[in-house]
């Protein structure tokens, strides 16, 4: 059957190492609550495909994070297909993936790929582009939006328009440059080319033909994955075997650079894909000496800073054109030209061993989180937050005891099969080795403080026997 309205395609899995210590590989900076009202820009992103124009979307992102992306969609009441990657194969897989779903529903689909990290405030302008673009996409061209440079920026690629097509602001691509130097970016700004904001239109089906010319592996990879894809609750679980066939490449790569059918037009929405922290201070709203403050933040004799700090204060003197950043666990200093590095200096601590390099202090669940408050020789001391109706795993650890406190709500306990209900204030001991079970059975969040005491505590210490969210 055909469909009218566009398919949104929208890219979660990626990691968003160059804004860390607030973006990590456990919570990315696409969930993370960077914009106005605390959403996150994955939420901004369903919000502006949130219109007749547009068909359910396709969100493919990496398994890890389908629960974040299930509750993140739900708060925003947006419906969609969440599919699920069994490892990161760069944008190509995705965009193979998503084309093939679409071309599922509709023999004509038209696509619009989005990445989930990217801010667009002119929601209206962005929808009126999109049915610029579908109109050409329609005719066998797979379009791709380019963003009017107000800078020689370095760290984008560049498109350079050819010749003019009948919508207004549309040409023909005649060619995409990756990232060059600071002398280049200023000639390609000089000689009208574009930024590539990673955005693209297409009929799904043409899409897929491209693919199969030039990406072979790539959309052989996608089809085994689909074919062996499980349904996992709410989710389709692409097959790990297929999809590891579909080798690692962009789209820009595999496909974009070799079409003889690209296009390009010149947006007339905002942009920014908010990669590094030089690029969030630049969409924040600053102070009277052009400083972005956040939380508990005092300045002085600061211009042009970005600080933001989650809970602790953190204080600057005598900084200019610098960033900032406090977490629970780790601080970053750097300055804003120097904002792109932070991806070398996270590759770094991970071949050193940090955690901090890829794990939050809270590490979310399905459930709701937890958060470690302590850790030593022999104990462990865990805060723990469960939204209402959350139900935590039946399981056993061999290797530790555990002692719960309520702090708030009311937990429901199941203890070697007794269940009982234990309230503000008060305990309960959960010996080694015993079956055990913890529920939020009222309408507040649960919150309780749990202290672990054994020879070992380590997260892979719990065996799941039953788990409504089949982790088992």
């Amino acid at each position: 059957m055909a469909s009218a309205n566009i398919i949104p395609l929208i890219m979660a899995g990626g990691s968003g190492t160059r804004l860390w210590p607030l973006s990590r590989d456990t919570m990315p900076k696409q969930f993370i609550g960077l914009l106005d009202e605390g959403l996150s820009t994955f939420q901004a992103t369903l919000l502006r495909v949130k219109d007749v124009s547009f068909d359910k979307p396709i969100i493919v992102t990496n398994h890890e994070f389908r629960f974040v992306v299930a509750e993140q969609m739900q708060a925003v009441g947006v419906e969609g297909d969440i599919v699920l990657e069994p490892e990161r194969r760069d944008s190509a897989a995705a965009i193979a993936v998503g084309a093939l779903l679409a071309s599922s529903r509709a023999a004509d689909a038209i696509c619009v790929a989005l990445a989930a990290d990217h801010i667009v405030a002119d929601v209206d302008g962005f929808r009126a582009d999109c049915a610029k673009a579908a109109t050409l996409a329609a005719s066998g061209l797979i379009m791709t939006f380019g963003i009017m440079p107000t800078k020689p920026a370095t760290g984008y690629g560049y498109l350079e328009p050819g010749v003019a097509l009948d919508v207004a602001g549309a040409s023909r691509l005649t060619r995409f440059v990756e990232k060059p130097d600071a002398k280049t970016a200023q000639l390609y700004v000089d000689q009208g080319f574009l930024w590539n904001s990673g955005n693209f239109v297409f009929a799904a089906a043409g899409m897929i033909e491209e693919l199969d010319l030039y990406a072979p592996e790539v959309i052989a990879g996608a089809r085994a994955a689909l074919a062996e894809a499980k349904r996992d609750l709410d989710f389709l679980r692409l097959d790990a075997a297929g999809f590891a066939r579909a080798i690692k490449v962009s789209i820009d790569y595999a496909v974009m650079e070799k079409t003889k059918h690209a296009g390009v037009l010149a947006a007339s929405f905002d942009w920014s894909d908010v990669g590094a922290w030089d690029s969030i201070y630049e969409v924040k709203p600053k102070d009277g000496d052009g400083n972005v403050l956040e939380g508990p933040v005092v300045a002085l004799d600061t211009r042009g800073t970005l600080v933001r700090s989650e809970d602790i204060l953190t204080t600057v003197i005598g900084l200019d054109d610098a960033v900032v950043v406090t977490t629970r666990d780790a601080v970053l200093v750097t300055t804003k030209a120097q904002a792109a590095n932070v991806k070398a200096l996270v590759e770094q601590m991970k071949s050193d061993g940090r955690r901090e390099a890829s794990e939050h202090l809270r590490i979310y669940r399905p459930w709701g989180w937890y958060q470690r408050i302590d850790l030593g020789a022999r104990f462990q001391v865990k805060r723990i937050n469960v939204k209402p109706g959350g139900l935590l795993s039946l399981q056993k650890h061999f290797h530790r005891a555990e002692h719960w406190v309520v702090v708030s709500g009311t937990a429901e306990v199941t203890l070697d099969g007794a269940v009982s209900y234990i309230h503000e204030n008060e305990s309960i001991y959960l010996p080694i080795g015993c079956t055990h079970r913890l529920a939020n059975p009222g309408k507040i969040a649960l919150e309780l403080i749990e202290v672990q005491v054994g020879s070992y505590t380590g997260e892979d210490d719990i065996v799941r026997i039953e788990d409504v969210y089949a982790r088992t």
